[in-house]
């Protein structure tokens, strides 16, 4: 029996045994071998929808689609049995669409969405069984997310409230990170007031959590539950590449920034370790645009997705498709990978199977 058993969460009816949520890693660092194998251990694996076409028809050795990519993955993720769901941005604008579609045909447990707000979410597809989770840094966020969804005759199944020690792509402004007030502890208490107020929307926090006794806390202070990606980052079933992983266990604290000049095309502080090829080659501005994947692309005056700061220079951006496709294992021959971490990735010290990462959060 766990010493500190950790309540259950449930989600839309759905009853997961703990409160633990894997967090979406892209490029493919979140695939079906790691989100199976929390969805077996009791908490809810994410997939990451960035880039499934191009991963998922390497793997196979034919041309796939977005949406069959994302079905695929889904299905995959959940043959073991327990919850997966899947990380959908709305920054890579081209794909959303398709890869909601897909994950919800698949049958997928739960779309998670931010990148950007997700207005539009429930319009694109009757959502089934599937829950509809956005990411959200405020609790103003969050009511203009359910304001808007309830005039699509929906609301949030659930809500991540993410704060500013997030690996990847963050809610704030570059001025806005390290503020006071936007500490996921500061944050907490209105966006749980918004949460009850919206139906009592079940509430999940995210960003620097990585102890059972971090969890412990959280859930004192009113969350229902905690979603985590850096530990899950450095697990076996994880699929990082062995040099990421690598770089992972070998971080310092000093290691780990958050880019902005050089940063993500998306427009997003972006946390990185600092010694990853790719910002290290940005950083002395000496790449060369070779954006060739247009995940990120936004519309031209056409209508057509054309547009990437990086794809025009690389002196204030670098080219996020490349690199983190080369951290995934997808192009290191011809490409220098960058490596996005959470803030607490110096704190790894080893590899371990998912298994024994879920029963040491679980505090068995």
């Amino acid at each position: 029996m766990p010493m500190n058993p950790l309540p259950p969460l449930t989600i839309k009816g759905k009853r997961l045994p703990l409160p633990i949520i894997q967090g979406g890693m892209g490029v493919g660092v979140s695939l079906h071998p790691l989100a199976s194998a929390v969805a077996v251990a009791g908490g809810l694996g994410i997939l990451s929808s960035a880039c499934l076409d191009r991963l998922v028809s390497k793997r196979t050795g034919k041309k796939t689609t977005t949406y069959d990519a994302v079905y695929e993955e889904v299905s995959l993720a959940k043959a073991a049995g327990g919850f997966a769901g899947i990380n959908i941005m709305v920054a890579l604008q081209r794909d959303y669409e398709d890869s909601v579609r897909g994950a919800i045909d698949a049958g997928a447990d739960a779309i998670i969405s931010g990148a950007g707000l997700p207005l539009s979410l429930p319009q694109i597809q009757k959502p089934g069984d599937t829950a509809l989770i956005p990411i959200v840094s405020s609790a103003r966020a969050l009511d203009l997310i359910c304001r808007r969804w309830e005039r699509q005759g929906q609301r949030p199944d659930a809500v991540v409230l993410e704060g500013p020690l997030a690996g990847g792509h963050l809610g704030f402004r570059m001025d806005q990170v390290d503020l006071p007030e936007n500490t996921l502890e500061a944050l907490l208490p209105s966006v749980k007031e918004s949460a009850i107020a919206h139906g009592d929307i079940p509430l999940i926090v995210a960003g620097g959590i990585y102890t059972h006794e971090d969890i412990k806390r959280f859930l004192a202070m009113g969350a229902d539950g905690v979603q985590m990606g850096t530990r899950f980052l450095a697990t076996e079933e994880s699929s990082a590449t062995a040099l990421y992983k690598q770089a992972v266990l070998d971080a310092t604290e000093d290691d780990i920034l958050v880019a902005d000049d050089p940063g993500s095309p998306c427009g997003l502080p972006f946390r990185v370790l600092k010694k990853s090829p790719m910002y290290l080659s940005a950083l002395a501005r000496s790449r060369k645009p070779k954006c060739d994947k247009g995940y990120v692309l936004l519309k031209d005056e056409k209508g057509n997705y054309t547009r990437c700061l990086a794809k025009e220079s690389n002196f204030h951006h670098f080219c996020i498709c490349n690199g983190l496709l080369s951290s995934a294992g997808y192009n290191p021959e011809k490409e220098e990978p960058i490596y996005t971490v959470g803030s607490t990735a110096w704190r790894v010290d080893r590899i371990m199977s998912v298994k024994a990462l879920m029963a040491e959060l679980a505090g068995v």
